[in-house]
């Protein structure tokens, strides 16, 4: 049994116990959350939803809220002398999926 879940603008194919890093969460540590369901497996089937399918959920609990490894950027102007180094980390939030309903 699989499901398909969107969240953060992504769609994430994920089973029991799946570990996933998606797009910062605006929860704590420890507490559940619920997504969407977008396709859904079960051994009477497969469903599609229309955008999500009805009666169907999927539960995690957050493990983390971190950032991940920083990225550089440069920014150049030939001839200007002008050279600007940036670098950003992009936050995330580590969640165990715990349940598939559905």
């Amino acid at each position: 049994m699989f499901a398909v879940i969107t969240t953060g603008g992504k769609q994430y194919k994920v089973i029991e116990q799946d570990i996933i890093y998606v797009e910062k969460l605006n929860v704590e540590e420890g507490a559940e959350v619920t997504f969407d369901v977008v396709a859904l497996s079960t051994d009477a089937g497969f469903k599609a939803g229309t955008p999500t399918v009805a009666g169907a959920k999927v539960t995690g609990k957050v493990l983390l809220n971190g950032k991940g490894k920083k990225v550089y950027v440069m920014k150049y102007k030939s001839k200007k002398n002008e050279k600007k180094k940036m670098g950003h980390r992009q936050p995330f939030t580590k969640v165990q999926i715990t349940a598939i309903e559905g």
